[in-house]
Formats: C-alpha cells, structure tokens, sequence
C-alpha cells in the first residue's frame, strides 16, 4: 500500500499497483486522495515532457503546505500514464 503524509494526515493512500512511478515521484490515483485537504492553488508549471502542471495546496489543521501537490490535467501522449494521478512534494511523506 502506498501512502502519503503531512503534518499527520493520511493525503492519498492506495495499492502500489494503483500507483505510477515517474522520476522517482509516486503519482496516486485521484480517487484515492482525501479531498477535505486540499484546494486549488493558480500556481501552474510546464514539463516538456509531460505537459503543464497544476497544483493543490495541502491544507491540515489551519496549516498550509502551498502548492504540495500536483497534476497533469492533460498530460502529453508520452505521460497519459499518469492522467487522473497526482504527485507530491515539500516536506509530504511518501511511502511505497
């Protein structure tokens, strides 16, 4: 099962093989995050690869960790494994 953490709230939690793994990150599934920590964040990125990035800012207990997650809305043809998936990062605790 993999999971993620921060400030001890359960983030995502799903099977590994639900998973995908790209550079090293672990991108869940979207049903498997727990939506009442997150909200939209403007902030967004571009990859060449995979495409233009947008981010939640993980909220838990009052504290925020500002853009610690992130997505591929729509994902190049060579990232579509990781369409509906989502990735973290800034201090949350991933484990495989």
């Amino acid at each position: 099962m993999s999971k993620a953490v921060w400030n001890g709230a359960t983030l995502a939690e799903a099977p590994a093989e639900r998973c995908e793994i790209v550079e090293g990150n672990v991108y869940f599934p979207a049903e498997a995050i727990a939506r009442d920590h997150f909200r939209e964040s403007d902030t967004q990125t571009v990859c060449p690869w995979k495409g233009t990035a947008s981010y939640y800012d993980v909220v838990v207990d009052g504290q925020v960790n500002k853009d610690a997650a992130w997505y591929y809305p729509e994902p190049k043809e060579a990232a579509k494994n990781i369409a509906g998936h989502v990735a973290f990062w800034r201090g949350v605790e991933v484990e495989r």
